[in-house]
């Protein structure tokens, strides 16, 4: 009963999470034709920047998606060391493209707009990315030891 239970709220949340990565494709991309058939070039590329910034959220909506439903949907006994390694990986990975992406745009954005005090804010957006994936490369260093030691304990 308990196992269903699990199988059940992981599909529900799979679900929602990939129902919101699609949703947000879909609002991007009619954001996009939208524009494309305005007037303004200055306009189309901010919705650029937008869109690849609202498309690599997406995309690790879309990776939790599948790293929930993998790992409570899979009946399987596997790795699971190795499999939380991997999603975790990807879903870091993606987050930490999304903030320097952020980042990039936001310093960007200030610089044309000629508003330099401002760009702290960025800056710290980076620095924060910089520190996710140094907290990444140590939770894979710290990791490697326990998934090698389940293997040989296996």
């Amino acid at each position: 009963m308990k196992s269903l239970y699990r199988k059940v709220l992981a599909i529900i949340f799979s679900a929602i999470f990939h129902g919101i990565s699609l949703l947000m494709v879909i609002l991007t991309l009619h954001s996009f034709v939208l524009t494309l058939y305005s007037d303004g070039t200055a306009e189309l590329i901010a919705v650029l920047l937008k869109a690849i910034n609202t498309l690599v959220i997406a995309l690790a909506m879309f990776e939790l998606g599948i790293g929930v439903g993998k790992e409570y949907t899979n009946s399987e006994e596997g790795n699971i060391y190795r499999d939380i390694r991997r999603t975790i990986t990807r879903f870091v990975g993606t987050v930490t493209i999304a903030l320097v992406l952020e980042g990039l745009i936001m310093i960007i954005k200030y610089s044309q707009l000629d508003m330099a005090g401002n760009l702290i804010y960025p800056i710290l957006v980076i620095v924060a990315a910089a520190i996710l994936l140094v907290g990444l490369g140590a939770f894979l260093h710290l990791s490697k030891t326990s998934s090698h030691e389940h293997n040989k304990a296996n």
